[in-house]
């Protein structure tokens, strides 16, 4: 028997965790960033330290997601993607345009990077190629999430 309830709890504890994992990207990031310009790691610290931090978070969020209760009984897959990752992957909505946000700010605002321009102030060119490659972790980690929910079936 499918208890809708008891994953409508799990996927509400889910996002009450991704919540909190926002405080802890931002001071990740800080600390990155910090690391790069006291060793002069200036070049790429944009790029390299979004997707490092990123990569973590969704790390962190499937390691997560593994403890937490659901009930597959009546869960559904549809053209190979389960019912249970959709409304998983929707607590992260508006996530990567929100950290974006807060870390071109603190590249725009840091006089250390003030003499470097891409870093200051990163293009549409370089926000786009930073973009493409959040695209493939993304991807990844929505496969993993459903590739777990497919093997919990």
């Amino acid at each position: 028997m499918n208890n809708p309830t008891l994953n409508a709890k799990s996927i509400g504890e889910f996002s009450r965790f991704i919540i909190e994992q926002k405080a802890n990207m931002k001071k990740q990031y800080d600390q990155l960033l910090a690391h790069d310009l006291s060793h002069q790691q200036w070049d790429g610290c944009f790029q390299r330290n979004v997707l490092i931090v990123l990569e973590k978070t969704y790390q962190d969020a499937l390691a997560k997601l593994q403890t937490l209760p659901f009930d597959h009984a009546g869960s559904t897959v549809n053209q190979g993607l389960a019912d249970l990752t959709k409304s998983v992957l929707t607590v992260f909505d508006g996530f990567i345009d929100e950290f974006l946000l807060i870390v071109v700010d603190k590249h725009r605002t840091s006089c250390a990077l003030s003499n470097f321009p891409d870093e200051h102030k990163p293009d549409q060119v370089y926000l786009s190629t930073v973009r493409s490659d959040i695209a493939l972790l993304w991807r990844n980690f929505a496969l993993d999430i459903n590739a777990y929910f497919l093997d919990c079936r």
